[in-house]
């Protein structure tokens, strides 16, 4: 077993052509050989979002802070704390804050999984 307190996990800037705006990122587990998932909080201060991207695995996000938009292709829907969003592998897709109020989430996807950036 092994517990994390996630108020004991460094805030990290989330430096990436993916983001605009202040997004910051707590990588809770990394994957090692004992699991398969990569596991982190991501948060997104009010006005910032990532850029169309999609994932060569399933992507699990849990909001645990504020009001934010996840968004598709096809459609864009508000999110908020406790909503659990399934992603498939392949969907293009964004997610953040992009209004007046911050949000955070956990979010999931299967060890080795990539993301990749793409046009909308």
């Amino acid at each position: 077993m092994k517990v994390v307190k996630t108020s004991q996990v460094p805030k990290e800037a989330a430096a990436s052509a993916l983001f605009t705006g202040q997004v910051s990122r707590q990588v809770v587990f990394q994957p090692d050989d004992s699991q398969n998932f990569n596991f982190g909080i991501v948060s997104f201060s009010s006005g910032s979002r990532n850029k169309f991207h999609k994932h060569t695995s399933d992507q699990l996000l849990i909001v645990t802070e504020g009001t934010g938009t996840v968004a598709t292709d096809n459609e864009e829907q508000t999110i908020t704390v406790g909503d659990v969003v399934l992603i498939p592998a392949g969907e293009n897709h964004w997610h953040g804050a992009p209004g007046s109020t911050p949000m955070a989430h956990i979010a999931i996807t299967q060890k080795g999984s990539q993301t990749t950036r793409t046009a909308p």
